[in-house]
């Protein structure tokens, strides 16, 4: 480096604000030197950088998060440079889930929205501070206008000020905005990785790219849980282009020159498996016979209410109904994908996560270097919904870096993808309610079997046989009944399962909501007005589903063979409330329009919000129509998206969402739309003259 660029890149680092946040302690912290890891960074020449602090994969965290700085920073969005953060849990760890950096659970914006603002405020009164002391007047006179300084004539850039600031203390934590001064928050506002994402110049983790880069492929047993005896590389490490064959764990890794010489050389290696017993999962049919065996036996109690020991007694007229729900695909567009390096005893991972604290871990154990030595690079994400947490893609990619001392990019097949999947685990529902004579309501009683999500992942946050990703929809019920007695029971299925879109509440309201139908027919009861006299203690539940009622013009007539079915949960905080209008082809129902109307609290960026649900909504239309995984001997049957079918566009039906004004803090969103639409659609099948269905998929 030459002394004079020296020199400049030297100045540049001292006149520097770098902006961090402890969020173990709740402190903003400020610097002129480079922090490990900031939330913001001011150069002296103006270059305004903003570190994204959760996984993009479509949800719109990238800009939502940015924009809640810019909003208090007082910086125009469109000029702010924005960058992943790196995995440092201190300074990036999700308050909502216990402190760790991870993207789940529809809790992007809600953990960000009272911190993140906070550092963005900080950091602009930090600016106001220096401004006031360098041009000797009161901080009151000193204000920000579109990304500068004023104060009267004078004029000043973030940049200019950037080290002053740095220098600066607050004696107090600074005041937010007003809400009626908001300038982004609630407004029309184009996504900032639109552009990027137009012309090609995002990077997914599919695209990573480093000098020498190999490509690689992995050989894996046919039956999750397989042992790998022995393998022979044969002719397959004799192609040219192929630099050597390797054995990663119970699985086999090529690497190649590119991805399809990986491919085809992967396909030549003879490997022995060990696949164990699989009588247990001969077939779909077998997994569920057991699960409905194991769901006889009583569970844990997660919602109770009045005589929560005998929800069902006296002498009133009983429903009682069974429902099934099969394991399903990830099925991202963007099959698992993970880059590694070993070089000058570091580990550097790149690739497109959910969980980048779970990287650096995994990474720190493959390699056996020090924590403090990994390095991981978020990309974007084409597709996450759960899947991109696990971190068993990233296990191989380090091993197979460390094997054949290359930095290589491991991409999976889709075939891969699709039998080695994490899946949403099966489930068996067993619901019983009472009504009087007069159709009330009095007592209701559910058990929900599936196997846990949440084992694997943290052993140690599961105790006494409860899962708290396995009894949502349950434990937040709405309803106020009078004895409510609602269990989980846990089942190991032996089939590999994860985290998926929306998790338990798929199973747990696909029942529910479908139950609380069977229950208001069975008391000849409307089944919206039934719902209304049971949410008295919920009145954002009650109003959601009465504008949803309003809007689909529920209480209409109908005589062209069209019904509505309806259903309503609390999800993530977020009240919603989907109506599906179906007809009958047969025996197949055809959804012609699905109607959500969700109170998500202030709605930061609505035309989002509405992209998030109508999102929701066809996955969870679509699953519940078409989807499940069989099993034959132990092996997944479906290995493409011709035996495991994505939507088209030609199979969408018409969607319309409403946001319920509100000003409560801002909840959940990317997965709120998913867990409603089956048991809408369930509960419209049978107003349009068709059966009561209760097992999944519908076709």
């Amino acid at each position: 480096m030459k002394r004079r660029d020296f020199l400049a890149s030297s100045t540049l680092a001292i006149s520097s604000l770098w902006i961090g946040y402890c969020a173990s302690t709740s402190r903003v912290l400020a610097s002129t030197t480079g922090l490990e890891s900031p939330w913001i960074r001011i150069s002296a020449d103006n270059e305004v950088t903003v570190f994204a602090s959760r996984a993009e994969m479509g949800q719109d965290a990238y800009t939502t998060i940015v924009m809640l700085i810019a909003e208090e920073l007082d910086y125009p969005i469109q000029k702010l440079r924005v960058a992943f953060a790196p995995n440092n849990p201190k300074v990036f760890g999700n308050l909502l889930l216990g402190g760790f950096q991870l993207t789940g659970a529809s809790t992007s914006v809600r953990d960000a929205w009272d911190r993140v603002r906070v550092v963005g405020a900080t950091t602009r009164a930090l600016l106001l501070k220096a401004a006031a002391r360098q041009w000797n007047v009161s901080e009151s006179r000193v204000s920000t206008h579109d990304g500068f300084i004023v104060s009267g004539s004078q004029r000043s850039t973030y940049g200019d000020m950037a080290g002053a600031a740095a220098r600066e203390q607050l004696s107090s934590r600074p005041a937010l905005k007003d809400p009626s001064n908001y300038r982004y928050i609630g407004k029309p506002l184009t996504r900032l990785d639109t552009p990027a994402k137009i012309n090609g110049t995002a990077v997914f983790g599919v695209d990573v790219r480093r000098p020498g880069m190999l490509a690689a492929a992995v050989r894996q047993c046919p039956v999750t849980g397989g042992r790998l005896k022995s393998f022979d590389p044969g002719s397959a490490e004799k192609l040219r282009g192929v630099h050597g064959v390797y054995r990663i764990g119970n699985a086999v890794g090529v690497v190649a020159d590119d991805f399809y010489l990986a491919e085809k050389a992967k396909a030549m290696v003879r490997c022995e498996w060990d696949t164990g017993d699989t009588s247990n999962r001969k077939d779909l049919e077998a997994i569920m016979d057991r699960l409905r065996k194991a769901s006889e036996a009583p569970g844990v109690v997660v919602k109770r209410r009045g005589n929560a020991e005998d929800p069902l007694g006296g002498d009133h007229i009983r429903v009682e109904a069974q429902y099934e729900m099969p394991f399903a695909a990830h099925a991202a567009l963007e099959p698992m994908n993970c880059s590694a390096s070993i070089e000058n005893g570091e580990c550097h991972i790149w690739g497109p996560f959910q969980f980048p604290q779970g990287v650096a871990l995994a990474g720190a154990a493959v390699s056996g270097l020090p924590l403090a030595q990994v390095r991981v690079y978020s990309c974007f994400l084409g597709g996450g919904f759960g899947r991109k947490l696990e971190n068993d893609c990233v296990v191989q990619a380090v091993a197979l870096a460390k094997a054949s001392g290359k930095a290589i990019r491991l991409i999976w097949s889709r075939e891969d993808d699709m039998q080695h999947d994490f899946y949403r685990p099966a489930a068996i529902h067993r619901m019983a309610g009472s009504l009087s004579s007069s159709g009330l309501l009095l007592g209701i009683q559910g058990r929900g079997t599936s196997h846990s999500v949440f084992h694997h992942f943290n052993p140690e946050g599961v105790k006494g046989g409860l899962d708290p990703w396995a009894i949502e929809g349950f434990e937040n019920c709405t309803y106020r009944v009078p004895h409510m007695r609602l269990e989980s029971l846990l089942h190991d299925t032996g089939v590999q399962v994860g985290f998926w879109r929306a998790v338990s509440n798929n199973m747990n309201l696909f029942a529910l909501e479908s139950f609380i139908d069977e229950l208001a027919l069975a008391a000849k009861r409307d089944p919206v007005e039934f719902r209304l006299a049971i949410l008295d203690s919920h009145p954002r539940a009650k109003a959601v589903l009465a504008m949803a009622a309003e809007r689909t013009q529920w209480s209409k007539k109908r005589s062209d063979g069209r019904g509505l079915g309806i259903a309503q949960a609390e999800c993530y905080q977020s009240y919603i409330a989907v109506v599906a209008e179906v007809s009958m082809e047969g025996t197949s129902p055809i959804v012609h329009k699905l109607t959500a109307v969700i109170d998500c609290g202030l709605a930061l960026r609505p035309d989002q919000v509405s992209a998030q649900i109508e999102g929701g909504l066809i996955m969870g239309f679509f699953t519940s129509i078409h989807n499940r995984i069989n099993f034959r001997d132990g092996m997944i049957v479906e290995d493409n998206f011709d035996s495991y079918p994505i939507p088209r566009f030609e199979d969408i039906p018409q969607i319309e969402v409403i946001q319920a004004p509100s000003a409560n803090t801002p909840s959940g969103v990317g997965e709120a739309g998913v867990p409603l639409a089956a048991p809408a659609i369930a509960n419209a099948i049978v107003r349009a003259g068709g059966p009561r269905i209760r097992k999944l998929p519908f076709i």
